[in-house]
This record gives structure tokens, C-alpha cells and sequence, in this order.
């Protein structure tokens, strides 16, 4: 049975690339969603949310990812990047997304939700991306 299995390292880099890319793609679905008249108000507002949720919880779940990746050894699946429950809750978290856009017509208030959600990861990525580098990127 064929496992992708990777290095460790693979895995260090993996996992703030996905939160950079997920969240570099909120802020620009986002950005398109707020009203051109308030955008750099409500900018500021979602940076500034989006800059607590990364000090008050996302750097601790980046900092608790890195550490159990740091156990890994070699040809440890790719997909064990992150624990099941994160997976899950990136899943709960998708489908939230896709439910709001279902019953709400997105605006600029859900506009400043995606770019603060989407700054939280984007700026929580550098603990992944630190330890990365730690390592020598390869």
C-alpha cells in the first residue's frame, strides 16, 4: 500500500505554506467583498482582530504543530502535517464558510471576517516558516 511518506522538514514546510496560501486566498476574497467607501476602516479592523487571534491562539497552535512535527521521524505521512482534529476543524471551518456565503449575501462585514481570519493564519505562518528555516529549508 503506497503511504507518502516525507521528511520531516517536507512537513515544517508544508504546514505554514498551507496556512499562507489559505490565508493570503481569505484576504483577497475578502478584500473583493468590502465596500470600496469604508475598505481601509474596515482593513484596519480586520487586521487588528486578525493580529489578536494570532497572539491570543493561532501562534500557540502553530507553536503545539511544530513541536509534534518536530517528533516526526522520516516517511512520516504527508498528510499527518496536521492532527485529525485540526483536519476536522478545517472542515467544520470550510463549511461554515460555505454555509455564510449560502444565506448571506457576502458584504463588508463578512469581507473584514475573511481578511481577519485570513491576516490571523497569514501572520501565525512565521512560527512554521521560522522553524523551517531553523532547520536549514531542506
Amino acid at each position: 500500500m503506497f503511504k507518502p511518506g516525507v521528511h520531516r522538514s517536507v512537513h515544517l514546510f508544508a504546514a505554514p505554506f498551507l496556512w499562507t496560501t489559505i490565508g493570503g486566498m481569505l484576504i483577497y476574497r475578502g478584500y473583493g467583498w468590502i465596500d470600496p467607501n469604508n475598505r481601509i476602516f474596515f482593513l484596519l479592523l480586520a487586521f487588528f482582530v486578525g493580529s489578536l487571534k494570532s497572539f491570543l491562539i493561532l501562534d500557540k497552535v502553530a507553536a503545539k504543530t511544530i513541536s509534534r512535527i518536530d517528533t516526526f521521524q522520516d516517511n512520516t505521512c504527508l498528510g499527518a502535517v496536521f492532527s485529525w482534529k485540526t483536519w476536522l476543524l478545517v472542515g467544520l471551518m470550510m463549511s461554515c464558510g460555505v454555509l455564510l456565503r449560502t444565506f448571506f449575501t457576502p458584504g463588508t462585514i463578512l469581507g473584514a471576517g475573511y481578511c481577519a481570519i485570513g491576516w490571523a493564519l497569514l501572520f501565525s505562518s512565521r512560527q512554521g516558516w521560522f522553524a523551517w528555516f531553523r532547520i536549514g529549508m531542506l
